[in-house]
């Protein structure tokens, strides 16, 4: 029923082609099968069964789609389905001729030799195949080809810049396909640059592949022989591998005077659109794959709750959320210019989540509680945090307030409002922290722990529903808000110098996309119907990367030379600081959850009672900023802060 009630007029008339086209095609075998009186002998029977026949026809081209197919899309399984259908119906039109019309009509038609003949023949089924999938097909596809030629003629005439396509032919075949369709505008591609073997010398859509990304040089200087400079360089996902050397790529495009741009990742299904080359992009391992069905049927038509939600992990969760197809999203924020900026960035995707943000301190326990209880969120995402590792050594109390007991009013909040799940965004430097960072994330680590065990423990008729409360770990993310990466670039752009803290140090990165996307895959796990005993989740970030090697690399992208152009100077570690970040520790076993990029972390869990205890002891203390106390409380909680040397 849904599908007839969203019937347009389109659909309407494409129904009447196709019963016509069927009319033709069946008048058509007709006329060229039986010359003179036999056909005419046939007619009067012909034209009572036709209007029973055209009526099944247009119910099978319902079936099979061809009644609520854009033309201006059609392509191979709309091609398949035009092949069906004219199966179904030559079957249809040999039972009608085999088992009842024949019989009824031997004898009856003029001629000394019709009674040993039926009424259609197999030549003339066989005929009627061939003519229907041509009716069907032939305006169809006339249409499909006058729309792409008049694309192809817009893309090239509208101040079109001719460009070369970096990657792989699948990669550029979506591309190409974005541009016929218009997604993609003021693009003409001239030429595919394949770093497989297999593409050269190939046709895709009309475009050749000349060769390999060795041969930008070689491939803009013929164009330019011709009179034909080309402007653009396109690098689509398969750039990005390491076989197609995309650093290569960039700097060759920049010394010739191009515009270097990108084609994001396609596996999302998102519109393809061009962005310009980020030297971050060049700086990564290759992501997870990343099962996005999954995370849909876990947020689509969900109410969701994001803390932090104009921060930058927290906004790209909202993002994320309200693609998947949250059906309510909550932002919440204390920066009101933040929260301005990620309302009005939602809006504009127009996702159809119903969208709402507050301005509300995590802190201010009151006002958590009455937004979240109001709101009935069916999963809480708590991205909301104080993270700069200087400043909190500075301020300990403040990191206190907002990391523990912030975190302490989410979760409690979510749970009086039963929700399904609080997730606590974490970090790896609450692995034997060594910080003020560190320590409070571990601290509200363990609250939720604790909060999770006891729900987990609750059985018997009546009990309260079990609440997920999970935390996940992460390192650094490229671009967001502190990250070395942006500081380089401004350093870099300000004529240097790059200051590095010190030669030996070492960091995790990954992208914020891939981080928040894993961060919900964690979240269907820990949703499982058989509930999985893990409540610690931590993120596969690849190999570290050392911070010298990362500033080298980002100035040589620059087309600088590091020592020459841009000076690298080393400043010394700061106040809670490490050299190396760890992923687990020493007595925290890892264990494997069989999803990619993601495994789970088993360490300590202190009862609720220690934590009300502990939690007790913090509150005067970060009233009266006593330093020591709160020093003492957390060693106490976190014994592993003594062993990292804290």
């Amino acid at each position: 029923m849904t599908r007839l009630s969203n019937l347009t007029l389109r659909n309407l008339l494409i129904a009447l082609h196709d019963a016509l086209a069927t009319t033709l095609a069946v008048l058509a075998t007709f006329y060229l099968r039986f010359e003179g009186d036999a056909f005419f002998d046939r007619l009067p029977l012909l034209l009572r069964i036709l209007p029973y026949f055209i009526t099944f026809s247009v119910v099978v081209c319902y079936v099979f789609n061809l009644t609520t197919t854009k033309w201006r899309f059609i392509s191979l399984p709309d091609a398949l389905n035009i092949l069906r259908v004219a199966t179904v119906l030559t079957v249809a039109l040999l039972a009608l001729d085999y088992i009842f019309v024949a019989p009824d009509v031997h004898g009856k038609l003029a001629g000394p030799n019709l009674q040993t003949t039926f009424f259609l023949g197999k030549i003339t089924i066989i005929l009627y195949w061939f003519l229907e999938v041509f009716f069907l097909s032939g305006l169809r596809f006339a249409y499909r080809y006058f729309r792409y030629s008049r694309m192809r003629y817009h893309a090239r005439t509208d101040g079109a810049s001719p460009a070369l396509l970096i990657g792989r032919a699948a990669d550029a075949e979506i591309l190409l396909r974005g541009i016929e369709s218009g997604a993609v505008k003021h693009l003409w591609p001239v030429g595919i640059l394949s770093p497989s073997r297999a593409d050269r010398g190939q046709l895709i859509r009309n475009i050749p592949v000349l060769g390999g990304v060795d041969d930008i040089e070689d491939v803009v200087a013929d164009f330019a022989r011709r009179n034909k400079q080309i402007a653009r360089l396109i690098m689509t996902p398969s750039a990005f591998e390491p076989e197609a050397r995309p650093e290569s790529v960039l700097m060759r495009g920049r010394r010739l005077g191009l515009i270097v741009s990108r084609l994001p990742s396609l596996e999302s299904g998102e519109m393809p659109r061009l962005t310009n080359v980020a030297v971050e992009d060049l700086l990564l391992r290759a992501s997870e794959n990343i099962d996005y069905a999954r995370l849909e049927a876990l947020v689509k038509n969900k109410a969701v709750i994001v803390t932090g939600g104009g921060g930058s992990i927290g906004s790209e969760i909202c993002d994320r959320v309200a693609t998947f197809g949250a059906a309510r999203l909550l932002v919440i924020e204390n920066s009101e210019p933040a929260l301005y900026a990620i309302t009005e960035a939602l809006a504009e995707h127009q996702t159809g989540a119903v969208i709402e943000g507050r301005i509300a301190d995590i802190r201010d326990r009151e006002r958590i509680m009455r937004l979240v209880k109001e709101f009935k969120p069916d999963i809480v995402f708590h991205a909301a945090a104080l993270k700069h590792v200087p400043i909190l050594e500075r301020d300990w109390s403040e990191g206190v307030k907002t990391n523990i007991f912030g975190s302490i009013n989410v979760a409690d909040a979510a749970l009086a409002a039963g929700a399904e799940a609080m997730v606590m965004i974490s970090t790896d430097k609450a692995i034997e922290p060594v910080s003020m960072l560190g320590l409070t994330k571990r601290f509200a680590e363990m609250y939720c722990q604790a909060l999770d065990h006891d729900l987990a423990s609750q059985t018997g008729p009546g009990a309260r529903p079990q609440m997920r409360l999970i935390s996940v770990r992460f390192g650094n993310v490229l671009a967001s808000n502190g990250s070395v990466v942006p500081k380089f670039k401004a350093q870099i752009d300000a004529g240097g110098p790059v200051t590095v803290t010190h030669p030996d140090m070492v960091r995790y990165f990954m992208t914020i996309r891939e981080a928040c996307d894993l961060v919900i895959t964690a979240v269907t796990h820990a949703l499982a119907p058989v509930r999985p005993d893990v409540s610690v989740y931590v993120l596969n970030m690849g190999q570290p990367v050392k911070i010298v090697d990362l500033a080298e690399r980002m100035i040589r992208l620059s087309g600088l030379e590091p020592g020459h152009d841009i000076d690298i100077v080393f400043t010394g570690m700061r106040p809670g600081e490490r050299l190396n970040e760890i992923l687990f520790a020493t007595e925290e076993p890892a264990v494997e959850i069989g999803i990619a990029g993601i495994m789970a972390a088993k360490p300590n869990e202190p009862p609720m009672q220690s934590l009300h205890k502990w939690i007790a002891a913090l509150t005067p203390a970060v009233e009266h900023d006593d330093r020591a106390t709160i020093r003492a409380v957390l060693k106490d909680a976190i014994p592993e802060f003594g062993l990292a040397g804290g």
